[in-house]
């Protein structure tokens, strides 16, 4: 379980070993749902034709594999084995995906070395586009047409984040930075005008959350979004619909970073005035103190999939539905561990 979505000052109050072990020993949390209105679902379609809602896919991290699967399916065959590989992302496109693989554990999430990693949907093509010789983290897709992978860097001298993009066939060095590795900015989630929703902790405009323009030279620009959660609380794993109205992401009360007891929320979103509003609790309302995590976007934006930390102290996959609130498990075996969902062609 990470501990680096938001790098903003906090204290971390214990490890991702110890959640699962104080996880295990408790009892499940019952899965929130409630009323939605439902909101209208973009068609959308893979390569080959199909209407991804009606047989929908997602990429997922089962007991350290990615693998490929519709829905509510058995697992089959992995992409990846032998390794521990962590948060798949579907490029816009349809075709692959970027991950990124830990060689290197350590109690302490941000201490891990990783390298991110693009594979192709079928298995094969599978390269690394970093090294690890230090903490690379949750990779993504620009939605620009570029199918660009952008991630997130530890900078090991004073332990905050920066935001990175490579290519995809691009070999370890040839990636570039995009923001100043001397403060924090993590990248969530793109829009098809180039933007990337960021948090930020900038030395002039302060804390917040941000939509971010590349710029030439590590110099972007950055346009504050606003959100009546913000002075409340931290706002993590922001995820940006097809469309670009709506987000889902977590919400964690006050600003010492933990993960359980968060609640996930789908919200209004403007672009234009950068805007987050009507926000509508859709798990874990209650706050209990479970791991509720990374809701995505699927079947256009018709449902929000999640996972959360069973009684066992192993995920699980639940789908939410906009249109009349319900919540289903869809994830197939009790016994395995589930993380990560990401919905088909559709970068957070």
């Amino acid at each position: 379980m990470e501990k680096h979505d938001a790098m903003q000052p906090h204290n971390v109050r214990f490890g991702r070993r110890e959640f699962l072990k104080r996880t295990s020993r408790a009892t499940v949390a019952v899965v929130a749902s409630g009323g939605m209105a439902s909101a209208a679902a973009p068609l959308v379609v893979r390569a080959s034709g199909t209407d991804l809602s009606s047989h929908p896919r997602i990429s997922y991290f089962c007991n350290g594999e990615v693998h490929v699967n519709e829905i509510g399916k058995p697992e089959g065959k992995p992409l990846t084995t032998g390794h521990w590989d962590f948060k798949p992302s579907w490029s816009k496109t349809g075709d692959r995906l970027v991950f990124f693989r830990r060689y290197k554990d350590d109690p302490v999430t941000v201490n891990w070395l990783s390298a991110i990693c693009i594979i192709n949907v079928d298995g094969t093509g599978f390269h690394e586009l970093t090294d690890a010789t230090v903490a690379n983290f949750n990779p993504t897709w620009t939605r620009d047409g570029l199918n660009t992978p952008i991630w997130n860097r530890k900078n090991p001298k004073k332990g905050n984040f920066f935001v990175m993009q490579g290519k995809i066939g691009g070999k370890p060095g040839e990636e570039v930075a995009l923001t100043d590795a001397a403060y924090h900015t993590w990248a969530f989630s793109n829009l098809t005008d180039g933007r990337i929703v960021v948090s930020c902790n900038h030395p002039t405009l302060g804390w917040g959350y941000f939509l971010m323009t590349r710029g030439t030279g590590g110099k972007p620009r950055y346009e504050r979004i606003a959100c009546e959660l913000t002075p409340k609380g931290l706002l993590d794993r922001v995820s940006v619909s097809p469309s670009e109205k709506n987000v889902c992401f977590e919400f964690q009360k006050g600003f010492i970073y933990k993960d359980p007891g968060r609640t996930l929320y789908v919200a209004d979103f403007d672009a234009v005035k950068r805007r987050i509003t009507n926000l509508k609790p859709i798990a874990n309302e209650d706050g209990k103190p479970f791991w509720y995590a990374y809701p995505r976007w699927i079947e256009g934006e018709a449902a929000v999939v999640y996972h959360m930390m069973n009684q066992t102290g192993k995920g699980q996959l639940y789908v939410y539905r906009l249109e009349d609130g319900s919540t289903k498990r869809v994830s197939t075996n009790a016994g395995a561990d589930y993380r990560y969902p990401h919905g088909e062609a559709a970068p957070c």
